[in-house]
């Protein structure tokens, strides 16, 4: 599951589930377990449907219809994410694991 559809993309999962919502909150808000009961079985659903590696398959829930101003914080000019190491700034296509480059 996944709230970054860049990043997801960028990873290139083998498949993957897109809920447009705040960062970390992939499996909806705060104290409303129906809708993280129908997210969480919507997303494992989707190992019946996406049968492609590399299909990503959006969910139709949205955080706030009346609120958007949590994607210019997330998003936003700016904004830089925590946590994320050297090889993913330089770009997932000369990113190894566990292998020294050209071995």
């Amino acid at each position: 599951m996944s709230s970054a559809w860049d990043v997801t993309h960028a990873v290139r999962p083998p498949r993957a589930v897109f809920v447009n919502f705040p960062l970390n909150h992939e499996t909806g808000k705060p104290n409303d377990p129906a809708l993280q009961r129908s997210i969480l079985l919507d997303a494992f659903r989707a190992f019946e449907t996406l049968w492609a590696p590399g299909q990503v398959l959006t969910l139709p829930y949205v955080w706030d219809p009346a609120d958007r101003s949590w994607e210019d914080t997330d998003f936003g000019p700016g904004v830089e994410l925590y946590g994320v190491g050297a090889s993913m700034q330089q770009g997932f296509g000369e990113r190894t694991l566990g292998r020294a480059r050209g071995a």
